[in-house]
């Protein structure tokens, strides 16, 4: 089955707002193996929404179709595509008693206009908004399947799983299973020569590589008759991946590299302090967003300036004027000093410059230094990274997260 994505809203088209329907809907009509080889973006009005419907239609066998469902004049996305698919529109009380019940629940007056939304397709399969007032519907005729959701993400992707993912699994004589392998510590380029004879031998399961920020994601997705076959096939396509890529892949699916590491600590009872220069606190906020880091997580101490390196760290004043703040020396008394000061089992440190400014011809933009301390002793890595401020720190974060996995594991 192949699936057309059209957004409707003139602001989508002045840049207002970001289409992230779209990309919310591609990534999930893949995992259920429906190809999407359009997506387009219309504005709100009736002659250019038809122009692009049937243009749509011509070359998909599903459409999905975002926004215009609301209650004002100038959203008629429903009224169009009920039009084009050749549908009469009717009150549909269900749908207006759910309406009342909202707005009563929310101590709003009901508008007039707010009744144009209840006003549904004869004889479609009506979908419930559960987070707002727009009804959504799934219209079939000649072969022909068009879906209406609303505008807003969070009523789109509630409708999407609680309604329009069943249905579309019920038309299917399969099953869609994908998994998600997390790479780090290699390009993408360089992971997908790798797998390069895989991925050409591979058509069932697929295997899509995905480039992301200091990582690689590989998506892996069988298609089979039952769900316990497709994991089956997935099992053995990782098998093979893992021998050439194995040692770079720290998680899977909704993994990241704060998750692993934090359950990893936890697993192992061992704690964990950090110590932060140009990162500026940024490490200790990751390990925090993970829910129980507290039970691994002991300290975190920001030492932007040098008096703080040697007032909080004990690092040497003399370590500071003989090889500067950003050096391997400061990295490593920064970490021990952490260990020290904390008790953890293991401390982290980062010092580098992130810029834009502030680099020399010796110590230039994106060098960073990350020093681990364990009980075995201390170590410390040397980075040259590229981009952006804040994308020079964010990769550090990642990379010192990615040095105290590899010590773990």
């Amino acid at each position: 089955m192949n699936a057309e994505i059209i957004a409707v809203g003139t602001e989508i088209l002045l840049g207002n707002i970001v289409n992230t329907n779209a990309q919310y809907l591609s990534e999930k009509l893949s995992e259920l193996g429906i190809n999407v080889y359009y997506q387009s973006v219309v504005g709100d009005n009736p002659d250019r929404l038809k122009s692009c419907l049937k243009q749509a239609m011509e070359r998909a066998d599903l459409l999905l179709i975002t926004g215009g469902l609301g209650p004002t004049q100038d959203d008629l996305t429903k009224e169009t595509a009920a039009e084009l698919m050749g549908f009469s529109l009717e009150m549909h009380e269900p749908s207006l008693e759910r309406m009342r019940a909202y707005f009563q629940a929310v101590n709003r007056p009901m508008t007039p206009n707010n009744k144009k939304q209840a006003m549904m397709p004869k004889g479609a399969t009506v979908l419930k908004n559960d987070c707002g007032t727009a009804p959504g519907c799934m219209m079939e005729r000649d072969g022909k399947i068009m879906i209406l959701l609303p505008g807003p993400p969070i009523e789109m992707k509630t409708m999407y799983e609680g309604y329009v993912r069943p249905l579309l699994l019920q038309k299917s004589d399969s099953v869609i299973s994908s998994r998600t392998m997390r790479l780090f510590g290699i390009g993408e380029s360089r992971a997908e020569s790798l797998i390069a004879d895989l991925i050409r031998e591979s058509e069932n399961p697929s295997i899509a590589p995905y480039a992301k920020l200091c990582e690689v994601h590989l998506r892996l997705t069988a298609k089979a008759e039952t769900e316990e076959k497709a994991e089956q096939m997935l099992d053995e396509t990782e098998g093979k991946v893992s021998e050439l890529l194995g040692q770079y892949c720290y998680g899977y699916d909704e993994d990241t590299l704060q998750t692993v590491a934090v359950h990893t600590l936890m697993e192992q009872g061992k704690t964990l302090a950090v110590a932060e220069s140009c990162t500026g606190g940024m490490i200790a906020k990751m390990i925090t967003e993970v829910s129980g880091s507290s039970r691994v997580f002991t300290h975190g101490f920001v030492t932007y300036a040098n008096e703080a390196k040697e007032q909080m760290l004990g690092v040497k004043h003399s370590a500071l004027e003989r090889f500067g703040a950003v050096s391997e020396t400061v990295a490593m008394q920064m970490c021990r000093g952490a260990k020290e000061k904390s008790g953890a089992d293991f401390a982290l440190s980062v010092t580098g410059i992130a810029g834009p400014g502030g680099g020399t011809d010796k110590k230039p933009v994106g060098l960073v230094y990350i020093g681990l301390a364990t009980s075995n002793g201390v170590r410390c890595k040397k980075l040259l990274l590229s981009g952006s401020r804040d994308k020079i720190r964010t990769q550090t974060a990642m990379n010192a997260l990615a040095m105290l996995l590899e010590e773990l594991k």
